[in-house]
């Protein structure tokens, strides 16, 4: 019998693990279906890892991982891939706003021979207007800039063994799971969800975290910032031959060129231009030096209900 691996990336979810655990075990009985469920504790400063030690000691299809500190939600995801052994993965938010009933339709669609069932958001739920705006520009950019539809994206998705093998052989250590998931190819789907209330705790995704994890995001899956910094040298240096032969016309005819203050505007325009492109220069550089490190995306200080021999 196939055998499903649930993967739920956990930080502070202290309050949410029990029901989380009951929620989703019991579908999955209900379902007749083989299932584990692995917790990834991204070193969570409150009781999490305890939560999910506990759920795992009265169910042995409940196991986890803790990082030694928080690395980052992409690094639970990955780490969840690392440690799963079902023939199939679904990767769902530990607060329950994924709607878990999914899970079996989604497991379904695997067994008709769809290979990645991508979770596709109907609405975001009860997000601020700023909130929305800038998830909005940012899966626009990310959709022109890799040629597949990010627009409500989300980590919410099954892949078959195949497409987990693929994404573990990747090597880079910065990574953007929603898309490279879907750049792998393969035979797909979409599942249309409704985002719902988180029913217990609070929301760890604020506009200030949203637009740190979009920048990085951006330059770990495109160079198309440097691209853009490349075009506007090219339209400054065709403005810059423009005034060049204008300034020398003026010159040949007796007419000195006016407007120091268009100059002085012109080359703090022109400056502040090239200091932008130092400063994303600088940002994918500072990529590629922690790529060639080559430092884990992740430490696992303990594992629960792990065995050696199911590493992958």
């Amino acid at each position: 019998m196939s055998k499903l691996s649930i993967i739920v990336p956990a930080y502070n979810e202290e309050k949410s693990i029990n029901k989380t655990a009951e929620v989703i075990s019991g579908l999955m009985v209900n379902a007749g279906i083989d299932y584990e469920l692995l917790f990834i504790n991204d070193g969570s400063k409150d009781n999490t890892w305890l939560e999910i030690m506990w759920q795992a000691e009265s169910n042995k299809n409940i196991k986890g991982v803790s990082f030694s500190r928080n690395f980052g939600k992409e690094a639970a995801i990955f780490a969840g891939l690392d440690n799963c052994i079902g023939n199939c993965a679904v990767v769902i938010d530990c607060d329950l706003q994924h709607p878990p009933e999914k899970i079996v339709e989604m497991y379904k669609l695997w067994e008709e021979g769809y290979e990645v069932v991508e979770g596709v958001k109907n609405s975001r739920g009860n997000e601020s207007a700023i909130h929305k705006f800038v998830v909005g520009i940012f899966y626009k950019i990310m959709s022109n800039i890799t040629n597949i539809d990010m627009k409500n994206a989300s980590d919410f998705k099954l892949m078959d063994r195949k497409v987990i093998e693929t994404l573990k052989s990747m090597p880079e250590r910065n990574t953007f799971f929603r898309a490279l998931s879907s750049w792998c190819g393969f035979k797909s789907t979409k599942l249309f969800f409704d985002v719902r209330e988180r029913e217990e705790g609070e929301s760890k995704w604020s506009t200030k975290s949203l637009v740190k994890y979009a920048l990085n995001n951006i330059t770990s899956f495109s160079v198309l910032p440097m691209q853009i910094v490349t075009f506007f040298g090219a339209f400054f240096f065709l403005f810059a031959v423009i005034l060049g032969i204008q300034s020398i016309v003026y010159k040949i005819i007796g007419k000195a060129l006016e407007g120091f203050t268009t100059v002085i505007c012109i080359e703090l325009l022109v400056g502040s231009i090239c200091m932008i492109n130092m400063g994303i220069m600088g940002v994918y550089i500072a990529k590629m030096y922690e790529e060639i490190k080559g430092r884990p995306r992740y430490i696992a200080a303990s594992k629960v209900n792990i065995e050696q021999n199911e590493n992958n």
